[in-house]
């Protein structure tokens, strides 16, 4: 398969899974004869960064929970995501430490009560830092796209938000949106 243009939708990933599924991205990948494969490099408490503190409506520094990934697709680097979690919901959970999750994060979330009902998804393309450009293996003028997604549940309250890096030449975003 060609991994030259990623066709990506949010929808899999928002959605909890039964327990004996695989992740969302090894499922999308195989349903197109690809391999999408993960690994969590970081799992724990972090101080809040300025733009997840903002829309976790917290103080920037005070303690947040993140599961740090590098994605691959084939083998390649594919895309660098670090997700947020209010530190009342993730704290002591799977998801402050680096085992896989059985059917993912967002199941886990909704086992413990906290069901994403809103999702805001905000998307620049930038240039990488020299970490990102190393672990994304781009050429130095190749730019990246920048995804902020944040899920809050019914009551508006947030409960995760998500940072995603990807190649802007391997990555094509699709938004699919039902009216009325």
């Amino acid at each position: 398969m060609s991994t030259s243009r990623w066709v990506s939708a949010s929808l899999p990933y928002l959605t909890p899974r039964g327990k004996g599924q695989g992740d969302a991205w090894g499922a999308e990948a195989a349903a197109r004869g690809a391999r999408g494969t993960q690994r969590i490099v970081h799992a724990g408490e972090v101080p809040a960064p300025g733009e997840v503190a903002a829309l976790f409506g917290i103080a920037e520094g005070q303690p947040v929970v993140v599961r740090r990934r590098l994605i691959h697709l084939d083998d390649r680097p594919n895309e660098l995501t670090d997700t947020y979690y209010p530190l009342a919901i993730a704290q002591g959970t799977a998801l402050a430490r680096t085992a896989k999750i059985p059917g993912g994060a967002v199941t886990l979330l909704a086992e413990l009560g906290h069901v994403g009902a809103l999702v805001t998804e905000d998307v620049v393309a930038a240039m990488p830092d020299d970490e990102e450009r190393r672990m994304l293996e781009t050429a130095p003028d190749e730019p990246v796209l920048r995804l902020t997604r944040l899920t809050v549940d019914r009551d508006d309250r947030p409960i995760q938000v998500d940072r995603m890096v990807m190649p802007a030449l391997r990555q094509r975003l699709r938004y699919q949106i039902r009216i009325g």
